[in-house]
Formats: structure tokens, sequence, C-alpha cells
């Protein structure tokens, strides 16, 4: 549905976001690049088409993400919001720092189901859990 705007690519500050489907019960939006005020919106627009299909474990790989500023935090966390709407957690793929840490320091981590791999949430989705995965990211 989403794929990275071609007159962005290339560019500093760039951010894509792509939905997929990686596994009959997953909806994934995977994000790569930079979250900012300029980026947020195309971020918003991922995570509406990837809540707006209510099958499914909704899916957010931030794995490549470089930098999560304020105006993406409020983003994650109204999907957050959203999904708790829905009567299903958001899990989030979070890896680095610049990702990890934004969310720990505002206590916004424990607003979704965190990950530190795409490996661990497929595993537990295919498992049959539907509650938390151990060993989210630190």
């Amino acid at each position: 549905m989403l794929d990275p705007a071609p007159e962005s690519s290339g560019r500093a500050g760039a951010l894509s976001a792509t939905l997929s489907s990686p596994a009959p019960d997953v909806r994934l939006l995977t994000v790569a690049g930079e979250v900012d005020t300029l980026t947020a919106p195309r971020l918003a627009e991922g995570l509406t088409g990837l809540l707006d299909d209510e099958r499914g474990t909704p899916v957010v790989d931030l794995a490549d993400v470089s930098f999560l500023a304020s105006s993406g935090l409020a983003v994650l966390i109204r999907a957050a919001h959203r999904a708790t709407g829905q009567g299903r957690p958001l899990h989030l793929v979070a890896t680095s720092r610049a990702v990890t840490r934004p969310l720990e320091i505002t206590g916004s981590d424990r607003l979704f189901e965190m990950h530190g791999g795409l490996e661990e949430v497929l595993s537990g989705v295919a498992g049959g859990g539907s509650g938390p995965v151990p060993g989210g990211a630190d």
C-alpha cells in the first residue's frame, strides 16, 4: 500500500513506510529513516493503514529508524491508544537506542508490546501467543 516516496529517496531525513503481511495473522508496517516533524505525517498515514485493517496483530518495525523526534513519538502514542481501543496491543520492534530511549524516558514503552526483533513477534503469533513475547528491547 505505502512505498518509499520516490521524491524523498536518497535525501537525508527521508522516511519510508511499507505495509505488508509476513504471516497470515500479522499486519506489518516497516519504517525506515528519520521520524521528525516533516516525516511524522508519513508515519501517521502508515499507522492509519495498519490499524484500519482490524484483522491480525498490528506490528510496527522501527529497526531501521535512525531518529525519533517528539512528533513521531506522539504519532506512535496515538496509534497505541487506537489499537487498545480496538482491543489489541500494538507491537513495536525497536532495536536502536535512537528509538528505545525516547520511548523509555517518557514511559511510552509501556503502551506497546516491545520486541527486540521481528522474529520474536512472528514466532509469538505463530505459536498462538496473544500476549507479550518475553525479551523486549532494552
